[in-house]
């Protein structure tokens, strides 16, 4: 039972905060570490104090008004303070949260901003140490050397429609162990409750690097390619459904070695992919673009830029 005077929700905040210390504790997750987010969960810069790490507050007083800048960890413009302080200070890392706590975000000592697909791949590796042979979920907007990495790690790589609810319902059906979107979205299911909190993600992180003797040198090790962020082909409601079904029926992309159609359409080349879908909130298009060179970038961008323009003349696509 709660403490009398103690609110329900303060409760099992605080149910929540000692699993996530309980979790550094037990692995000695003494990492520096840079807190950046403006919402009002606090229990993971405590934690983290409480290991003797020191850690660097910035934007933390709750104002639902975001004076500094948009939550949003996933635009690197919202990154540049935290990058800045790295830079600066003796922090090791930088974790960045989105306003309800749910999206985290990853900045290296050096600046280098460690998407969440890539985050994937050290998360895997780990939870595939304990769960050799399990699935691991991500979304299609995840770079394709995510499928590959799981791989060799003794995984099944299980590529999925974008969106919390169909990442979450694919998780529950499989009984994966993780699953994640290029969103900042990461559900643990493997000593945790498959849902998606930021705060325990980060102390997943920190429990990972802790055991490394570079946390920097780790992180930008993992696999990378060149690559777009996401873009949106901004188009008249109803239309981005119809027009990515079109494109589903012809598959016209002779270059692919594989077009999936799960979600939208992403074409997989042996160097690289390109991905439409429509968006499942907004009237646009989402595209996405990887390659293993930038030469093979441009090449799948105009591919897919000769196939798109025809089907709507009148809207100029956004790269």
């Amino acid at each position: 039972m709660h403490q009398a005077g103690q609110s329900t929700a303060d409760h099992h905040l605080g149910l929540r905060a000692a699993q996530i210390v309980q979790l550094l504790i037990q692995n000695r997750a003494r990492n520096v570490a840079v807190l950046h987010r403006e919402h009002p969960a606090e229990e993971l810069p405590r934690g983290l104090a409480r290991l003797g790490c020191e850690v660097t507050e910035l934007y933390c007083e709750v104002d639902g008004r975001f004076p500094n800048h948009h939550p949003d960890p996933s635009q690197p413009k919202n990154l540049a303070t935290l990058i800045e302080t790295l830079r600066a200070g003796d922090a090791e890392i930088g974790l960045a949260f989105d306003g309800d706590g749910d999206r985290l975000g990853v900045v290296t000592k050096d600046g280098a901003i460690i998407y969440p697909d890539r985050q994937l791949m050290l998360y895997a590796a780990d939870v595939l140490q304990r769960n050799p042979g399990a699935e691991i979920i991500y979304d299609v907007k995840c770079t394709r050397l995510l499928g590959p990495w799981i791989e060799r790690h003794g995984g099944k790589p299980v590529i999925w429609k974008t969106g919390h609810s169909f990442i979450k319902a694919k998780l529950k059906e499989s009984g994966a162990p993780l699953a994640g979107e290029m969103s900042g979205h990461i559900f643990f299911k493997e000593r945790w409750y498959g849902f998606d909190d930021a705060l325990y993600c980060g102390a997943r992180l920190l429990e990972i690097l802790a055991r490394l003797p570079d946390a920097n040198a780790a992180l930008k090790g993992l696999p990378d390619a060149p690559s777009t962020p996401e873009l949106n082909w901004k188009l008249a409601e109803g239309e981005p459904h119809a027009l990515i079904a079109r494109l589903q029926q012809a598959r016209p992309f002779p270059g692919a070695e594989r077009v999936l159609t799960i979600d939208g359409v992403r074409a997989e080349y042996r160097d690289g992919f390109g991905l439409a879908r429509a968006s499942n909130t907004t009237p646009v298009v989402v595209l996405r673009f990887e390659g293993d060179t930038l030469q093979a970038l441009e090449r799948i961008r105009e591919e897919f830029r000769r196939v798109l323009q025809p089907l709507k003349p009148g809207a100029p696509l956004p790269f």
